[in-house]
This record gives structure tokens, sequence and C-alpha cells, in this order.
């Protein structure tokens, strides 16, 4: 079985469409009908995030893809990353696979991540609608496609786009409660055992470049720097 994680907090406006771009990927024939667990992790969510889970969740779909979620109250990723993956691991997960709520995976995203044939599969990510920046949009997109490396042998790191075999990640001892970057520290932890890092641009995903992080000094954050850096350096 193929696991899945997501953590939300106060995600009703995304996870729609992210649910419905993991049931696609889980559903791919190439799986050839391996089961997928997609569990959300619902973490100190106020708003709509579990009502639209427990709506996915209870569609009629194939056996081989089944959604359900649990609820934490950390505010802290690294705790809802690892809170999910214990979760799959108890139910049998040979792979674990990382995205965000705000992430729409590709249809292929599993398929590719399994083709690398590594312990952990470092994952790029793409980004389609700058229009939460404004008038910084085509700015920052153009920073963005100077700036980062979107092929095979890049050496990102991104929560939104990771996967790991159980095996290894058990080896490493999963991920630390951190509210930022615990993605990287879970990569480095899983290279001191001595894991294979396939650092790969074929698992395809896009992610929002949305002004109201959630994780603080992460990813949105650094998009939001650039734009600072953009404007401080008008005349």
């Amino acid at each position: 079985m193929i696991g899945v994680v997501v953590p939300a907090h106060n995600e009703q406006a995304c996870l729609r469409d992210c649910l419905r771009a993991l049931r696609r990927a889980a559903l791919d024939p190439a799986l050839a009908g391996e089961a997928v667990s997609i569990v959300v992790v619902l973490d100190n969510c106020s708003d709509r995030s579990q009502a639209i889970v427990a709506r996915h969740a209870a569609r009629r779909s194939p056996p081989a893809c089944r959604i359900s979620w649990l609820t934490v109250a950390a505010c802290n990723v690294g705790v809802a990353r690892a809170a999910g993956a214990d979760y799959l691991l108890a139910e049998g997960a040979r792979w674990l696979a990382f995205t965000d709520a705000d992430t729409r995976v590709s249809p292929a995203w599993l398929v590719m991540q399994l083709r690398q044939n590594a312990d952990v599969v470092c994952g790029s990510i793409a980004i389609d609608d700058w229009s939460p920046h404004g008038g910084q949009g085509l700015a920052l997109h153009d920073h963005f496609l100077r700036t980062y490396d979107d092929s095979d042998g890049h050496r990102h790191i991104h929560g939104a786009n990771l996967g790991v075999s159980a095996a290894a990640y058990r080896r490493a001892g999963g991920f630390a409660p951190l509210a930022c970057h615990e993605d990287v520290a879970l990569v480095a932890a899983l290279e001191r055992t001595g894991a294979s890092v396939a650092w790969s641009a074929a698992p395809r995903v896009a992610t929002s470049a949305r002004t109201d992080a959630r994780a603080r000094g992460g990813f949105g954050d650094t998009l939001l720097a650039v734009v600072a850096a953009q404007q401080a350096a008008l005349p």
C-alpha cells in the first residue's frame, strides 16, 4: 500500500482541488491497482477543512483509493506530517508520499516517485498562478524562472513533493516536530543513514504563490522576501 500525507491548517479554499488531484494520481493505471491511502492531518483547523475532507472521503470510489483524516492541535507542520506517517505505517504502507493542501499533484505523481527506484525522492515544484502578488506577480514569476532549477539533479527539498520508503523513513527516525524546514531535517537524517536520494523533476506538482503563508520561514515567506527586496530596489 502507498500512503499519502497532507497536513492542513485552515485550508478550506484549497483542499477540494488538492484531493481531486490526489484521487486521480491514486487511480493511475500504472499503479496496477495498488491501494493508496490518503490521510489529511487537520492541524488546529477552525474552518470547513474537515467537512471538505469528510465529503471527499464519503464519495464512492474504487477500493484502490481511500481518503481519511486525523486531527491534531499542534500548529506545527512537522508534528502533522509525523502523525500522518505514523498512521499510514501502522496501516502497512510501503511508501510514504507527502504534499501540501495548497498543492495539486500531477496524475502520474505517485508513479513517477516510485519509478526513481530510490529510498527518497525529492521533487521540484511549479507555480501556475502568480496573481496573489498583484502587480509584483510578473516580476516574481521572472525571478522564479531565472533562479529556480526545475530539472533532474536539482537540490531542492519541498514537503509539497517528497516521497520516502517506509523502511528508510523508520531508519531515519521520521519527521522532527519542527514548525518549518521539517522536510530539510528529514532528508538530512535520511542521508546520514545512507539512504539513496533521487533529485528528480519527474514527479510534478503545482503549488500556491499565496501571500498568507502557513509556515513562517517556508516557501511562501521566501516569495514574500523576494517581493520586499524588489520593492525596496524601486527608485
